[in-house]
């Protein structure tokens, strides 16, 4: 007997999919925001660091890296309690899902910045420049052109990565379309519907990165770099 396809259970639960939605972005933006911070500040020390610090990053890196996402998770949720720290399921997810896109970013990072030529930075401070106009013009503009095709990537696994979060009841997506296959018996026509709002999700947060990347690019060459930082302080001191 043929399998017949019924949506009709699963559009009646809508506003609990919208909910999931929801919170799966808000989820997605935040853990995003805080594991590139934590990645830049990881690949800075790595790069630029003491020893000390450099050493430290590198065990963070390692530790998280080769650990799955699932075990840090639980790690967080259902081990912290016993060293005197509770968080509650949605904290946790962010929390876990911030440190791995850290760790993993750390490198993106490290690769951009080490591909900046030292000769270059050089050149920016002979020319006047100041640390933050060489670590803005010279190193993280060109740095994030260089690597932002992989980190955007980065940022879309981690994205769906938040699914994860429903093994300890993290109030998401794909939890909301597990308790509506429970409740209505419909596994192929719920879950159909859950992969189909990923993929929205998904298109519009490359959309998002995309015209970031337009914003941040949008000076060609030799506007980016250190011509465009040699052109920016010719400016100011000519109009000066």
């Amino acid at each position: 007997m043929a399998y017949e396809m019924n949506f009709a259970p699963v559009f009646t639960r809508a506003p609990d999919l919208v909910h999931g939605t929801i919170n799966t972005i808000v989820l997605s933006a935040e853990s995003i925001a805080i594991g590139l911070a934590i990645g830049l500040g990881v690949a800075l020390t790595r790069v630029n660091g003491p020893r000390w610090g450099a050493a430290a990053a590198a065990t963070y890196v390692e530790a998280f890296r080769n650990t799955p996402l699932l075990v840090q998770l639980f790690l967080l949720f259902f081990g912290m309690p016993y060293v005197g720290f509770r968080l509650s399921a949605d904290h946790a997810a962010i929390v876990a899902i911030s440190l791995n896109l850290g760790a993993y970013s750390a490198e993106i990072f490290r690769a951009g910045l080490l591909a900046i030529p030292r000769t270059q930075i050089e050149a920016g401070f002979a020319l006047g420049l100041s640390r933050l106009q060489v670590m803005r013009y010279i190193i993280i503009i060109p740095a994030l052109r260089v690597i932002y095709p992989a980190l955007t990537g980065q940022l879309t696994l981690t994205l769906l990565g938040t699914s994860i979060a429903s093994s300890i009841s993290a109030t998401e997506l794909t939890l909301a379309g597990s308790k509506i296959e429970s409740q209505s018996f419909r596994s192929l026509e719920t879950f159909l519907v859950v992969a189909a709002i990923y993929i929205c999700i998904t298109f519009c947060f490359r959309l998002v990165y995309w015209l970031i990347g337009l914003w941040l690019f949008r000076r060609r060459d030799p506007q980016t770099g250190l011509a465009g930082a040699v052109l920016k302080l010719e400016t100011r001191e000519g109009g000066a």
